[in-house]
């Protein structure tokens, strides 16, 4: 477009010009000399140092050989802005070197009789100079861009892993803590009753089978595949009794309650919510086992309240000082927006309260 409207006199007026030496026809050397202002520009971006190098060389002989004035000196401006913009090794060489050039054209001209007075050469190596740190402001601004991108991404990778790190505390922790009771109480039965370990070795194998299809699930997003995990391997709200039968299973007294009528919530709602049923069922089981525990559920439009005490001495559960488990639960329910407390009862035992809010969560 530019070496187009380089041939068309109309656009000559706004011409980058310097010198107002005499002019001279327009011949075959400075038809090359617009070309050499023009063509140039395809390859700014990749080397603007090349670029600005021949385009600047171009204009200077256009203005030394007084050429007719042409709208595709306004090249120089374009590879100027370029090489600031994108020229990323010798900056400052190519500074320099353009400074120099711009120098030795202004004396030759001068030489040359120029009427030009020394103030308009100035003011003109100003306006290039603008251009060149405009060029340079945005090369600057797009590093920026680039390094807020790059950080906002290693925090959302970090994010990212620190969730799955939640995620597989939360299902080894608890499976494996549930198989290690129902084990032990397994080779009690062998013991004293040995017509009933099949129940036993069921209740173990019904739980490992858990813990595989929640860690197949997780293994499905670090591979990220894409693919959403069926609605079977999701751990929700619907599925808490299911915890609460599988402790019961290894041997621990629990009493289910729950109040209000169960909607749909996000998934990250419910996921929080059985986490921290898990959670305080396998502190249960690890630190206070076969003690009756109460799992009180609350349904409500605009929250879940979800409360498990394990009755006993105040220090019968080891996880008084929350644990990593404990935690991070914290944190999860915190970041939807709720508060989650976990310590000794006044009354004795242990217990758990978490509030979290979902009613603008709804679907």
């Amino acid at each position: 477009m530019l070496l187009a409207l380089a041939f068309v006199p109309q656009f000559a007026a706004v011409a980058a010009m310097i010198g107002d030496l005499p002019r001279r026809p327009l011949d075959a050397l400075g038809v090359i000399l617009i070309l050499a202002q023009c063509l140039p520009l395809a390859i700014r971006t990749r080397w603007p140092a090349a670029c600005l190098a021949v385009v600047g060389c171009g204009f200077a002989l256009h203005q030394v050989l007084a050429y007719p004035a042409t709208f595709g000196s306004i090249g120089l401006y374009v590879a100027l802005y370029s090489a600031g913009a994108h020229q990323q090794r010798l900056r400052t060489v190519v500074a320099v070197v353009a400074v120099v050039g711009y120098g030795v054209l202004a004396l030759t001209l001068n030489a040359l009789g120029s009427p030009t007075r020394g103030l308009d050469f100035v003011l003109f190596f100003a306006a290039l100079a603008v251009i060149w740190f405009a060029g340079a402001g945005v090369r600057r601004w797009r590093r920026e861009e680039a390094e807020r991108r790059r950080l906002s991404a290693e925090m959302a990778t970090a994010a990212e892993r620190a969730r799955i790190a939640r995620e597989l505390h939360d299902v080894v922790t608890h499976h494996v803590t549930a198989m290690v009771v129902q084990a032990d109480a397994a080779q009690l039965v062998l013991d004293t009753a040995p017509d009933r370990a099949g129940e036993s070795l069921s209740a173990i194998s019904v739980t490992g089978r858990r813990a595989l299809t929640e860690l197949r699930s997780l293994l499905g997003v670090l591979e990220a595949s894409g693919e959403t995990p069926p609605a079977e391997r999701t751990p929700s709200l619907g599925k808490v009794a299911d915890l609460v039968e599988q402790a019961r299973h290894a041997g621990q007294p629990v009493e289910f309650l729950e109040e209000g009528e169960q909607r749909p919530r996000t998934v990250d709602v419910e996921l929080t919510a059985y986490r921290v049923v898990q959670e305080s069922l396998t502190n249960a089981l690890k630190y206070a086992a076969g003690r009756p525990t109460t799992v009180r559920l609350r349904h409500d439009p605009e929250e879940i309240e979800i409360e498990v005490i394990t009755k006993g001495p105040a220090t019968s559960p080891g996880g008084s000082s929350g644990g990593r488990g404990l935690t991070g639960l914290s944190e999860r329910v915190r970041l939807l927006g709720g508060e989650l407390q976990a310590g000794p009862r006044a009354d004795g035992g242990f217990g758990v309260r978490a509030l979290i809010p979902c009613g603008r969560n709804e679907p």
